[in-house]
């Protein structure tokens, strides 16, 4: 005959041909195999069964060594869940697990009703998962290289103190730090290099803050800083001059003696902003500044930053559809052979004329050019309609046009000349490429390869602003120029001047 297993409210379970009273202790031995702790609660509240898994799991979370009633149950589900009874009882009937977390220990708990039975409760240890969980929690909101809180667990302080803010008027300041010349050294030296160099720069900040700042590393070579318990302008100052100072002196790595220095934008709460997502970006315009003034400094935020910033923003978004828009135009000035007084040929000068704003000054938005990477396009356009407006004119007359160093680092430098001149039918000996120091000062050995390729064109080369920039001989030597251009700054006040003047020896 076949045997039944029924719970039966006030009395053991039964056998349908007897009473067997060691059949409860039978069927817990026999799942004492499965890993989960299981309870079985008849309609009364009586724990029937309850297997080792669960004994152990419940002396773990201080139930002590016997099998508890469904009362303590209850009140050991409280205690670790943090809720009042009836939401207890609420959880344990819908479809998600309880979660009950006392004395270090994790649990899952689930509870199905069995019609006619009672319940069955299911214990799951979750402790390692939980932990496992909290660390990959951790790692996530830190930085790997340097072990400080990345932008996350930033934005995580950062409202934390935006709320002391709202509760206590307790100001902050927020501090956005951009190494300068870090990137040579990334490019010459290797980046395990630079990865040394930005460990030792997020030690000395984390050696200059106070137990309560926070600082963070958001980017490659951005940092943070969140003071905390700001009261005056004067506080975030001082710690923005630390940083400067600090972070500018030498660093020895691997042998090597390496100095970079730092830029900072400093932004206050709440007088620049009262929420995150304000302050970091008003951090970011003075940082911004902080870099047009020169780098190795700082700079508070000011409201007029934010304008200049949108009309700086307005004038790219024009800037980029003015090529389209064939807005920009060239001016040629004249070049004469003052022996002679005869005209030899132009210099093409570009000039945008905004259909709203007017003439635009290339003082304005050339630098805007290069910093976006919009000069290079542009540049190309204007050797172009350079070479077909030359093309028109007397023989020999030729056509002098400015290469900005953007241009040179470009692969399609020579390429873009040769197109040009085949597809206006201008000789390459009539077009002249002005560059200035500055490209000589980038890739060396790259740049005089491109300059010999043009060379081997016909097509001719000068130097144009000599003497603002270093100035050195050795640029001369390095190439043969067809023609320097000196600055004025270099020959003002020449015959004025005393110390202009060669001396004879004696």
């Amino acid at each position: 005959m076949s045997a039944e297993l029924r719970l039966v409210p006030g009395r053991a379970p039964a056998r349908a041909d007897g009473p067997d009273l060691a059949a409860p202790q039978r069927l817990a031995r026999s799942i004492d195999a499965i890993r989960h702790g299981i309870l079985l609660i008849d309609p009364p509240g009586r724990v029937a069964v309850c297997t080792g898994p669960a004994r152990a799991l419940l002396a773990r979370l201080g139930a002590g060594g016997d099998a508890p009633s469904l009362r303590r149950l209850l009140r050991l589900a409280r205690a670790g869940a943090g809720l009042p009874v009836r939401e207890v009882v609420a959880r344990l009937r819908g479809p998600a697990p309880l979660a009950v977390a006392l004395h270090g220990c994790s649990v899952e708990v689930e509870m199905h009703a069995v019609p006619g039975e009672g319940w069955a409760v299911v214990l799951e240890d979750v402790s390692a998962r939980r932990a496992a969980e909290a660390q990959a929690l951790a790692l996530a909101r830190l930085d790997p290289l340097t072990g400080l809180p990345n932008r996350l667990q930033l934005r995580e302080h950062l409202d934390a103190a935006l709320a002391r803010l709202r509760r206590k008027a307790e100001g902050c300041a927020v501090l956005l730090i951009d190494l300068d010349r870090f990137k040579p050294v990334n490019d010459t030296l290797g980046h395990p290099v630079g990865d040394a160099l930005l460990q030792k720069v997020a030690d000395r900040l984390r050696a200059i803050v106070r137990a309560g700042d926070t600082v963070a590393r958001i980017g490659g070579d951005e940092f943070v800083v969140l003071q905390a318990g700001v009261a005056e302008p004067g506080e975030a100052q001082a710690l923005a001059r630390r940083i400067v100072d600090l972070v500018g002196r030498t660093y020895m790595i691997e042998g090597q003696l390496l100095t970079i220095g730092a830029s900072v934008g400093v932004a206050l709460a709440p007088a620049d902003g009262s929420d995150a997502d304000r302050l970091m970006k008003n951090a970011d315009l003075a940082l911004y500044r902080a870099k047009l003034d020169g780098r190795g400094t700082f700079r508070f935020f000011e409201p007029a930053m934010d304008a200049r910033m949108q009309a700086r923003r307005r004038l790219e978004l024009d800037m980029r559809q003015a090529l389209a828009r064939r807005e920009f135009q060239l001016h040629y000035q004249p070049q004469l052979n003052l022996a002679d007084e005869r005209l030899v040929g132009c210099e093409a000068l570009i000039r945008w004329r905004h259909p709203e704003r007017g003439l635009v000054s290339p003082l304005d938005f050339i630098p805007l050019a290069e910093e976006i990477g919009l000069i290079v396009p542009i540049g190309e356009w204007v050797i172009r309609q350079a070479c077909r407006d030359a093309a028109a004119w007397p023989r020999p007359l030729s056509v002098a046009v400015n290469v900005s160093p953007a241009q040179f680092k470009s692969d399609r430098l020579v390429e873009t000349i040769v197109s040009a001149l085949g597809n206006a039918g201008l000789p390459a000996g009539r077009l002249e490429i002005e560059i200035t120091e500055g490209v000589l000062l980038q890739d060396n050995e790259k740049t005089l390869e491109t300059l010999h390729r043009l060379r081997a064109l016909g097509v001719r080369v000068s130097m144009d602003d000599f003497g603002t920039g270093y100035s050195s001989l050795s640029y001369l030597r390095a190439f043969p120029f067809d023609k320097i251009k000196i600055d004025r700054s270099f020959v003002t006040d020449m015959c004025a001047k005393a110390d202009s003047c060669a001396k004879a020896d004696s």
